[in-house]
C-alpha cells in the first residue's frame, strides 16, 4: 500500500466529514423522538475517525490494482452519498430524503464492499464495519422518520 494514496484518500474522507461541522444535530434533533438504543452523541466522532481510516485504506489497498475501476467508482458514489446524506437529514431536516440517501448509501457501500473483495480479501474485510454503521444508521434514520413530523421545509431563518 503507497502511503501517500492512503493519506489523499484519508484526506477526502475527512473532507467529507466536515459536513457535520456545517450542519451539526443540534436542539432540532435533540427534540426528536429517538428510540433507546440511539448512540450517544460523543460516540459519533469516534465511529466516524476508524470508519474514515479503515475506509481510505481499503481503499488504498485496492488503488493499485488492476480491474480496480468499479470498486473505485463504488468508492466515488459511496463518499458522495455519504457527505449528502448531513446535509438533507440536519440541514433541511428532510427525513424521509434523508432515508432515501441511506438506502442508496448502503447498496453503494455494499458494491464497494463486494467488488474490493473480489481484488483484495483484507480490504473487503475493512468495508465490512462500514457497511454494519450504514445498516444502523439507516435502522435509526428509519426509526427518527416514522416516528417524527413528516417531512417539512426548514423555517426560514
Amino acid at each position: 500500500m503507497d502511503f501517500f494514496v492512503f493519506a489523499i484518500f484519508l484526506a477526502a474522507c475527512f473532507a467529507a466529514g466536515t459536513t457535520g461541522a456545517a450542519f451539526p444535530p443540534g436542539a432540532w434533533y435533540d427534540s426528536l423522538r429517538k428510540p433507546g438504543w440511539t448512540p450517544p452523541n460523543w460516540l459519533f466522532p469516534i465511529a466516524w475517525t476508524v470508519l474514515y481510516v479503515l475506509i481510505a485504506w481499503a481503499a488504498a489497498r485496492v488503488a493499485f490494482i488492476p480491474g480496480n475501476g468499479v470498486a473505485l467508482a463504488f468508492f466515488a458514489l459511496q463518499f458522495s452519498l455519504n457527505t449528502l446524506w448531513t446535509p438533507v437529514f440536519f440541514g433541511l431536516r428532510r427525513l424521509g430524503q434523508g432515508m432515501a440517501v441511506l438506502a442508496a448509501l448502503w447498496v453503494s457501500v455494499a458494491g464497494m464492499l463486494v467488488f474490493s473483495a473480489v481484488l483484495d480479501r483484507i480490504a473487503a474485510l475493512m468495508l465490512i464495519p462500514y457497511l454494519i454503521w450504514v445498516s444502523y444508521a439507516g435502522a435509526l434514520n428509519f426509526w427518527i422518520w416514522r416516528n417524527n413530523k413528516p417531512d417539512a421545509p426548514v423555517e426560514a431563518a
